[in-house]
């Protein structure tokens, strides 16, 4: 103890001072220059050199003699002490600094949520007084706060005089709503704010169309994150184009530009939007950055006649971005989207998507924030890399996916679609595009040598009751519950070197595993980018050893289900094994829009559990009078959803591949439709969650078979305990079987024991659900050594009742690896205890490796 107390007054007395030493004497000495600069030179390359290491200095460096190993392990001791203290305090002092500008952020919402209460209890004595006035139409709604855009009649666009007018109208109108009282802010729901949120959100309320706000930190400058999110195509999945026709330069170093810009229509049954704008860029005098952006009236530039009817012209009221510098670096931003789209022009049922300001804030505003913060974080080296791909170029592999299949969703003329001839049966639309080039700008040796070009085969649905992100994770999760896998393998071949017509094509077994690799995701994991693995076997027996493994570059979006108003996509393109950057890529997918229901649904509400095909009773007409308050939703909610395959094809398949296609599409709308029907939580027990198949036996019953077939097990084993079925009632047995924190799994009998029902832990453990649990074998999720116990061990199962399975490993249904402490398995028998039902398996303390 006498050693540890003077050990500790010397590390002490060392760390005030770490450039002196003690000499033979017992008094300090001062370290040399060239003793440090020695010093430092072996902490550079080891900051905690071991006892031979420090004698071997000392020996090596005459300048060290003279200092005892006990000093140098002190000064290293000290060196470490200290650049632990420099790199803590420069953390505080970011966090500090962060924490510094969030404060000076909500000071700044709250006063002006102050200012909107006072504008607001002004309005309401205005209204009171109103009421009382004899003259009944003086009562008019003349208290709305919404500030309404002027005409632009007034100003001549066609002069630049008349062009900085109206910036500068522009200007004043969007510093109203991005730091005043001019819109009804109201926080986003399910994003509130705090020191690791993105930002903070707000939606408009009770205002003409759509708007929604955003302000948050960014560790970039102002200028850096302007010109990023002038740049709308790289980060506005929806933007199909953006070009800017006029720019001239406007006061204080501000510039005027007339911007046409084309956005995408996220499903077959609308069209798409586009816009004629304004954008005026100028700084504040208190150097703010200021990017504001409204529509202009007229036509203005656009595409040829034959392009301009699939866009409908809509309109954006004053929008943009206010940039603001902060002490000690980085920017404070102001994001305010308000817009109009003109919701008359899309069916009745579809008007939701268009009315919302929650839809508006995610795929705009939110995702602007998000993209900047994304950036940021890449520039100060925090991401790291995946697979030896950069950020950037993991970017672009995401925007070249979403890109592919909104152009495959839209199919537009100019990009050279066409619609095919159909069967009759309009339920799925196909669509030929003869001259897509997939060549690369870089490498054009990686061009696909396509004779005929790709086809697209697409459709939408109408989703009842069936949560987007549930149904997302899904069919990323179970691939082989929809997907084809010679389909795949068809449009996989492609891409080796144009063998992509059926003869050319081996025959190929499916297994059933798919394995994931994620390459990277968004700041906030509300995107993630992978690569898929199909794992396949040839039949052939020549080619048996050859790999006919497929390989998919996925993003997966929208599987948070928290996240109000967020769509919900997966999507997917066949790449080689070892992709280059450039690598070609022909996108498919899923899009799961969810659409707010109004009050009067709950009347006219569809089927539960039902699916409808969108392609009937869609009619345009005018458009109701909805405020874009974004009342909550019913108890019944729906949402849209959009699948589109596309095929590479030759001239002479054309029909062949056609045919093809259109019924690989209705076979998984069906699949489609059988599992949302599964998932739907309208079907499950509001207090539990298990739901066993047809043929099985009820719930309850199942769950008092296994508790009591389990009392012999619990009399041999006294350390495990599962549940006593005699102390509590029916419904509360199967809660508590399905919340019991062992994984415990029920298989069948048969020839191929297959698992018919799992608690919430099992589910867990196999990464499955309880639809796809029945495809899934007992062999299946044990290693090599697990089946040989398993059949060691399996008369004595059926002879005396149970059998224990020391500490093992099994494999989830992902291909993860699962470790358990122990296992033990017994026979459920039915209530006459002769007859006997399943088999139950329980894995104690079990995790992924």
């Amino acid at each position: 103890m006498a050693m540890a107390v003077a050990q500790h007054r010397v590390s002490t007395s060392g760390s005030s001072s770490i450039n002196k030493h003690l000499d033979a004497s017992g008094k300090y000495v001062r370290y040399t220059a060239e003793q440090v600069e020695a010093l430092e030179r072996v902490y550079a390359e080891c900051p905690k050199p071991s006892s031979l290491r420090r004698q071997q200095l000392i020996r090596e460096c005459p300048i060290l003699s003279n200092i005892e190993p006990k000093q140098i392990k002190v000064w290293f001791q000290n060196r470490r002490c200290r650049e632990k203290q420099r790199k803590e305090s420069s953390r505080l002092q970011t966090v500090n600094r962060k924490l510094s500008a969030m404060n000076k952020l909500l000071m700044e919402e709250n006063d002006r949520l102050q200012k909107q209460v006072s504008q607001l209890v002004c309005e309401n004595g205005y209204m009171r007084q109103q009421l009382h006035t004899v003259n009944a139409s003086a009562t008019d709604a003349s208290c709305d706060s919404v500030v309404t855009t002027p005409q632009h009649s007034l100003r001549d666009p066609t002069n630049p005089a008349g062009l900085l007018s109206i910036a500068e109208e522009t200007l004043a109108e969007f510093l109203s709503k991005a730091t005043g009282t001019a819109v009804d802010w109201v926080q986003m729901p399910g994003m509130k704010p705090g020191p690791d949120s993105v930002g903070i959100f707000a939606i408009s309320q009770s205002c003409s169309g759509v708007a929604a706000r955003a302000c948050g930190l960014v560790s970039l400058e102002p200028t850096k994150i302007a010109e990023i999110l002038k740049d709308r195509p790289s980060w506005l999945r929806d933007c199909r184009n953006l070009e800017v026709f006029t720019m001239f330069p406007a006061g204080s170093g501000g510039t005027i530009e007339l911007v046409y810009t084309q956005m995408f229509a996220p499903t077959t049954l609308a069209p798409a939007r586009d816009f004629w704008t304004l954008r005026y860029t100028t700084t504040l005098e208190n150097g703010s950055f200021v990017v504001c952006e409204r529509s202009l009236s007229g036509s203005g530039a656009g595409p040829s006649t034959a392009a301009a009817a699939q866009f409908v012209r809509a309109e954006v009221l004053p929008s943009g971005y206010l940039i603001r510098p902060c002490e000690g670096g980085g920017s404070i931003i102001h994001i305010v989207d308000h817009l109009n789209l003109e919701a008359w022009s899309v069916p009745e049922v579809l008007r939701p998507l268009y009315e919302s300001s929650k839809v508006i804030a995610q795929k705009m505003t939110i995702a602007a924030l998000r993209y900047v913060k994304q950036i940021a974080q890449e520039t100060s080296g925090e991401v790291v890399y995946s697979m030896g791909r950069q950020p950037a170029v993991l970017r672009t592999f995401s925007q070249r996916l979403s890109r592919g299949f909104n152009d495959a969703i839209n199919g537009f003329n100019d990009d050279g679609w066409s619609i095919m001839n159909c069967d009759g049966n309009e339920d799925v639309i196909i669509a030929i595009n003869s001259s897509k080039s997939f060549s690369c700008t870089s490498n054009p040796n990686n061009a696909l040598p396509f004779v005929g070009g790709v086809l697209c085969a697409k459709a939408s649905m109408l989703l009842q009751n069936v949560p987007p992100a549930v149904l997302v994770r899904f069919l990323r999760e179970h691939r082989s519950e929809w997907a084809d896998f010679n389909v795949d393998a068809y449009t996989a071949a492609s891409l080796k070197a144009g063998t992509y017509a059926y003869p050319g094509m081996r025959p190929t077994r499916f297994t059933g595993s798919q394995i994931i690799m994620p390459l990277g995701h968004t700041i906030e994991h509300e995107e993630i980018l992978e690569v898929i693995r199909l794992e396949g076997h040839s039949l052939v027996q020549e080619d048996a050893f050859v790999s006919r493994d497929i390989h998919l570059l996925q993003i997966c979006s929208g599987i948070d289900e928290n996240a109000v108003g967020a769509c919900s996509e997966l999507v997917f393109a066949p790449i080689d094994e070892m992709f280059p950057d450039d690598a070609p890529l022909i996108p498919s997918g899923f899009r799961i829009i969810p659409l707010e229901s109004k009050p009067s649904d709950t009347q006219d509400s569809l089927t539960t559990n039902r699916t409808l095909d969108l392609t009937s009773s869609l009619e345009v007409g005018p458009a109701t009078n909805h405020s874009s308050g974004d009342v909550p939703s019913s108890q019944n909610s729906r949402s849209v959803l959009t699948i589109a395959f596309q095929f590479p094809f030759d001239s002479s398949l054309q029909d062949n591949v056609a045919t093809m296609a259109r019924q690989y599409v209705r076979s998984v709308i069906s699949s489609v439709q059988r599992v949302a029907m599964a998932i739907s939580p309208s079907g499950l027990s509001a207090d539990v969650g298990p739901k066993l198949s047809p043929g099985s036996p009820e719930a309850l019953t199942l769950a008092q078979w296994i508790c009591q077939s389990y009392r012999q097990v619990a009399s041999v084993f006294v350390n495990l305990k599962l549940l006593r079925s005699e102390s509590l009632g029916s419904d509360s047995i199967l809660k508590n079987l399905w919340q019991h924190q062992d994984a415990i799994l029920c298989c069948s009998l048969k020839s191929l024991p297959v698992f018919i029902f799992a608690n919430q832990a099992g589910l867990d453990m196999l990464e499955t659900t309880l639809v796809s649990l029945q495809d899934i074998t007992l062999d299946k999720i044990f290693d090599e050594p697990g089946r040989k116990a398993l059949c060691s061990d399996f008369a004595k199962l059926m002879q005396q009742g149970y059998a224990y399975f020391p500490a093992g490993i099994c494999m989830s249904t992902m291909g993860r690896h699962v470790s358990y402490e122990q296992a033990i398995a017994w026979k459920v028998l039915e209530a006459d205890e002769s007859t006997v039902h399943c088999l139950a398996f329980s894995f104690v303390n079990w995790s992924f490796v």
